[in-house]
């Protein structure tokens, strides 16, 4: 596809052209099977799996799993074609930023279609029209993890009003079916959605319209993953994204605006003083996150949906360690370039701020220089007292050279740059926020706040493992002979040569890629395709 794809459908078929997805016939269970399945294809880099037949499915839905997990190393290589990239921002982390930011700094306003055009309108459930209630049950919802308190919506959407704006904020909020028209939402306080909620709406004893989307698109769930400012539209930066304007159809129920192409699309209120249990759940720190917590109530109003729909759902906790998921993906895919350019809108000279691989939200890796004394700690402030890095509990400070998404380069400057002495700093003792998913909390600490965070404060960290000008730089070796002696290998057919020339292999300029196979490419020969 030379054009950047648009709908969710798009998407699969960019998947299937590159030879990673796989479509699975034989029936399957939403209970803990198709997720079974898919951290199976997780663990092991395989391709994407689409359940074509869910058992217990009254609208004949289809299980999509962890559609935005890119292959290991490359995290970002499934959006990168799914925007249609050059080729170098397939294969380098660098190159893909700097191709993003283009993107994310080219807005696009969004167009209105009618509602008889827009495909999530094939079929319209309302509480108005006689016997066609909405219920959330006809869908197969996963049952994730074996311990998770109930059946989850994970890779969602959620549509919220803005009062700055026409078009409404977007946010990821994962779901907890309860009933046929009743679910919860993790609404965590310190989060832009949930701080309207908590401390608008239902201090006015209002409820808050919402729309929890699945399906929307890549640019759509790209920018729901992002920390947009107040003021600006998640919705415009997806046009840029996509380099087309998103379009966008009006609610059956409400004055929101939803993505038209959205596989599903769930209409309700996230009502006042009311709660419901959320969790445990088997989070992305990899361990079952618990006790229950209470959670604000979404009440249904309406559900439309495409044909046949597509339900995107994510296996969380299969992106810790070696293996990956949508999550880890997107926040390395889309949360990194958009938190680049917005320290760059801020005024910090910032090459590239991005998730240390496989912490998703814990350890970011930032590379910038030290203009002054104390610029580190004036950035380290600015940061954790922004309302997108809640969930950050630690920054990594190096050189503008270093690729913070080489873990091997990152653990080389804290081994050769950070004195454990000067360089390790606490910040915000017992006053930062806590978020009761991190698994270092006891029951007590985590509470149950009825604002979704912990009860207790703590501090964050960061670490300046930045080379001063008078440490000496690597002496051992030539690095131009280094590379030329790496390209033999690689000619004569040697594997594994990246991985043994080690941070060298990587780069010697930030922008010079690995010299990696492509393993999409590479099985593309030996393995059956799959059409739709």
């Amino acid at each position: 596809m030379t054009t950047p794809a648009t709908t969710f459908r798009e998407f699969l078929t960019v998947l299937e052209n590159a030879g990673t997805l796989t479509e699975i016939e034989t029936p399957v269970s939403w209970d803990l099977e198709a997720s079974a399945i898919t951290m199976a294809a997780n663990a092991i880099d395989e391709r994407i799996p689409v359940f074509e037949s869910v058992e217990g499915n009254e609208t004949a839905a289809r299980l999509v799993g962890d559609p935005y997990r890119g292959p290991r190393g490359r995290e970002f290589d499934h959006l990168a074609r799914a925007f249609a990239l050059p080729k170098p921002a397939r294969q380098s982390g660098p190159a893909y930023y700097a191709q993003l930011i283009d993107r994310l700094e080219s807005q696009r306003e969004p167009t209105v279609v009618e509602p008889e055009t827009a495909p999530c309108k094939e079929v319209v459930r309302t509480h108005t029209d006689a016997g066609s209630d909405p219920d959330l049950l006809e869908f197969p919802w996963p049952y994730i993890h074996q311990q998770d308190g109930g059946r989850y919506a994970t890779l969602t959407t959620l549509v919220a009003p803005d009062p700055d704006g026409e078009w409404g904020r977007w946010s990821r909020h994962r779901a907890m079916i309860h009933g046929e028209s009743r679910a919860s939402v993790l609404f965590l306080a310190g989060e832009q959605l949930p701080n309207r909620y908590y401390y608008e709406y239902e201090r006015r004893d209002e409820a808050m319209p919402v729309a929890l989307t699945l399906g929307g698109g890549p640019a759509v769930t790209a920018a729901s993953e992002m920390w947009i400012p107040v003021g600006r539209s998640e919705a415009t930066f997806a046009g840029g994204l996509q380099e087309s304007p998103v379009e966008l159809v009006p609610c059956e129920t409400s004055d929101l605006r939803v993505p038209a192409s959205a596989e599903l699309v769930i209409e309700g209120r996230i009502l006042p003083e009311e709660r419901l249990d959320e969790g445990p759940f088997g989070d992305y720190f990899g361990y079952v996150n618990g006790p229950r917590r209470s959670m604000p109530v979404l009440a249904v109003d309406a559900i439309t949906h495409r044909e046949r729909p597509y339900l995107p759902f994510c296996v969380e906790g299969s992106g810790v360690g070696d293996a990956s998921n949508s999550t880890s993906s997107l926040q390395v895919a889309a949360a990194g370039p958009d938190a680049t350019l917005g320290l760059r809108a801020a005024g910090y000279d910032v090459e590239m701020a991005a998730p240390w691989p496989y912490t998703e939200r814990t350890v970011w890796v930032i590379a910038t220089d030290r203009p002054y004394p104390g610029a580190l700690h004036e950035l380290a402030n600015f940061i954790f007292t922004t309302w997108g890095m809640l969930h950050i509990d630690c920054f990594v400070f190096v050189d503008r050279e270093v690729n913070p998404l080489d873990s091997r380069a990152v653990v080389e400057a804290l081994a050769l740059h950070a004195d454990p002495a000067t360089d390790f700093h606490q910040f915000g003792v017992e006053r930062m926020p806590k978020v009761p998913l991190n698994i270092y909390q006891t029951p007590d600490e985590k509470g149950s706040a009825a604002v979704g965070t912990s009860k207790s404060k703590t501090a964050k960290a960061y670490i300046d493992a930045l080379s001063d000008g008078d440490r000496p730089t690597q002496t051992i070796g030539n690095p131009e002979e280094r590379r030329r002696a790496r390209d033999l290998l690689a000619e004569a057919g040697v594997s594994g040569v990246s991985d043994v020339a080690g941070v060298a292999a990587e780069t010697d300029t930030m922008g010079e890629p690995h010299h990696t196979t492509d393993r999409s490419d590479q099985s593309r020969t030996s393995r059956t395709q799959h059409h739709r």
